[in-house]
């Protein structure tokens, strides 16, 4: 399997980049690109099986924030599955006409139970499920039409969202960190069944 993460310049993707090996035992193949310094065509040529887009500083709505990763999603994830973490949640939003707006409450390094819906990517995680958040923005709510939330926070932030016919999902929370002790179990949900 060839896993190509897109890094939007942060500190987490070696993070994530471990979080796939693990996953899959080592046999994934796991590229790197920095999303500022490909374009599209370039990450076609890889042929990835899977894409994950990293977290970020900066707001994906804004051109030039999240590079190429709007992009990827919109030209690549009718055929690619795609999970994108943090800024790479919020530039899926954007993608498909989402709204990205402040938080109600700002929480970065804060362990917070997330509440999930009975969602292929969570079905082997336990509950109650908590994760490690780091933002202070958000995709809002309601979504198009073409998204669906899959888990939101306490107060009804929206925490995860996929897409109703692509394989492409999000979650706002972070996976990678020591901080979301279920990280693994989504991770390889996703990198085995695609979606």
């Amino acid at each position: 399997m060839n896993v190509l993460v897109l890094d939007n310049h942060d500190s987490f993707t070696w993070n994530l980049v471990h979080l796939v090996e693990v996953a899959t035992l080592g046999r994934a193949r796991v590229t790197v690109r920095r999303s500022t310094e490909v374009d599209v065509a370039h990450v076609r040529g890889l042929a990835p099986d899977r894409i994950v887009i990293s977290p970020g500083p900066g707001n994906p709505a804004i051109p030039g924030h999240a590079g190429i990763s709007c992009d990827v999603v919109r030209e690549l994830g009718e055929r690619v599955p795609i999970l994108g973490v943090c800024l790479g949640h919020q530039a899926i939003g954007v993608a498909f006409g989402a709204r990205i707006v402040q938080a109600p409450e700002i929480l970065h390094g804060k362990s917070r139970e997330i509440l999930l819906e009975d969602d292929p990517l969570f079905r082997a995680a336990t509950r109650p499920f908590f994760a490690m958040r780091y933002h202070s923005l958000v995709v809002d709510l309601p979504l198009p039409s073409c998204l669906v939330p899959i888990a939101k926070g306490a107060c009804g932030t929206l925490m995860a969202m996929r897409h109703v016919e692509h394989p492409i999902v999000g979650v706002q929370f972070h996976p990678e960190s020591i901080g979301t002790p279920e990280g693994l179990v989504i991770v390889r949900s996703f990198l085995e069944r695609g979606r």
